[in-house]
């Protein structure tokens, strides 16, 4: 079983930064790729990011690429997300996700995830 706690959200005037946390609990964290989404009112889930096992390999979609950006500390058990140049259009809540054990390949798929946060919710003004 795997904990999930993001943390960092918060409230941002648009052009700011934020750097979302996600500290996991449980086996065998650097065995796992890693992925963030979100989810505004109203929509559906959207991927943002996924980090494959040793930061290898990261992937963003084109909604976010060159201004947020995937990490991990195998170490610590965390996976990072800083995001730059916000804009209104990237308020949502924000949900760090782990593939199972040894599944070590990034993916964008959310049913690829067994493990889920709780969510951290960002706000960015206008």
């Amino acid at each position: 079983q795997v904990q999930l706690v993001e943390s960092g959200g918060g409230l941002v005037q648009t052009g700011g930064s934020l750097r979302l946390s996600c500290a996991a609990s449980g086996r065998a964290f650097s065995s796992r790729a890693m992925g963030w989404f979100r989810q505004a009112p109203g929509k559906e889930r959207e991927f943002v990011a996924t980090i494959n096992w040793n930061g290898g390999t990261t992937d963003y979609p084109d909604s976010v690429k060159g201004r947020f950006t995937i990490s991990r500390d195998n170490a610590k058990n965390t996976v990072y997300l800083q995001m730059n140049s916000l804009n209104p259009e990237d308020t949502a809540v924000y949900y760090c996700a782990a593939r199972s054990q040894f599944e070590r390949s990034a993916t964008s798929r959310p049913e690829s995830y067994d493990y889920w946060g709780q969510g951290t919710q960002v706000t960015v003004s206008s």
